[in-house]
């Protein structure tokens, strides 16, 4: 397969051209349908097959251009080594379609305006990824969104957690590692499992109107993947997160009207360890 030339920020004149190749990608209805339903969670291509009621072959067939384009990517499951998950790549999506609007002279809609529906991040550890979508959506809403993170195998949260997220003006000093029992006092309407063993449990004990999945891999193992440093990696983690919370956001007008999703305006500044 060939590499998907990089999209950057062009010129006026050229930047026309390449807005019109970004949208000739996306006019697809497959692609357009896959990238549709990647916004919602990540998914295997057994999956996408089964949810768009096509062909693996086809579904593969525009798999490979997404990836091309550098819209979607996919990575190997931590939990099971034989399963690939694909994903949105929210960072060249983000700077395909900034580019496109620009062409267009489109508005940017301000993320406060959102409805502020309660959501729970849910991993296993609650240690890292479920804690920085918690401070993420927390910071990015101004305290609008109400949100918790939890797992269903709590432990203390790692050093650099708290040490990348400062990096940013984010102190996570009052965050906690919390169980699932912060259920029975959150009432949340959207749940998002961070990682690949969240998803394969959290179907038993949590029941929200609308579950999705985020395919984030383990720092362990993006580490050994990379060569990159510890800390180096927690930083990628920390802004892929923060990508991935910005691009639920732009979901949460279609899940509310889709689900009815009820607000929950009193729950947005609790406190962070209940």
């Amino acid at each position: 397969m060939a590499t998907a030339r990089p999209i950057t920020l062009l010129t006026p004149d050229l930047a026309q051209a390449d807005a019109l190749s970004l949208l000739k990608v996306l006019a697809d209805d497959t692609r357009w349908r896959i990238i549709h339903t990647l916004r919602f969670s990540d998914h295997q291509v057994s999956e996408l097959v089964e949810l768009l009621q096509q062909p693996q072959n086809l579904i593969s067939y525009h798999l490979g251009i997404l990836r091309q384009s550098g819209f979607v990517q996919l990575h190997r499951s931590d939990a099971d080594g034989r399963v690939l998950f694909y994903s949105l790549s929210h960072t060249q999506l983000r700077i395909g379609l900034a580019q496109v609007a620009a062409a267009l002279q489109l508005p940017i809609p301000d993320p406060a305006s959102l409805p502020a529906v309660p959501i729970l991040f849910l991993c296993t550890g609650n240690s890292i990824r479920s804690q920085m979508a918690e401070a993420w959506v927390r910071h990015l809403s101004g305290g609008r969104i109400p949100v918790r993170s939890a797992g269903n195998r709590p432990q203390q949260i790692h050093p650099l957690t708290y040490v990348v997220m400062q990096e940013v003006g984010l102190d996570l000093s009052q965050h906690t590692p919390k169980g699932i029992e912060v259920l029975q006092h959150f009432p949340a309407q959207i749940g998002v499992s961070v990682c690949d063993f969240a998803r394969e449990d959290c179907p038993t004990f949590l029941h929200v109107p609308v579950l999705l999945h985020w395919s984030i891999p383990q720092p362990e193992r993006l580490r050994r993947q990379s060569g990159s440093s510890e800390l180096e990696v927690f930083r990628g983690l920390r802004d892929a997160i923060r990508e991935r919370v910005e691009g639920l956001f732009s979901l949460l007008p279609t899940l509310v009207a889709q689900y009815t999703l009820q607000e929950g305006i009193g729950y947005a500044r609790s406190d962070h360890s209940a």
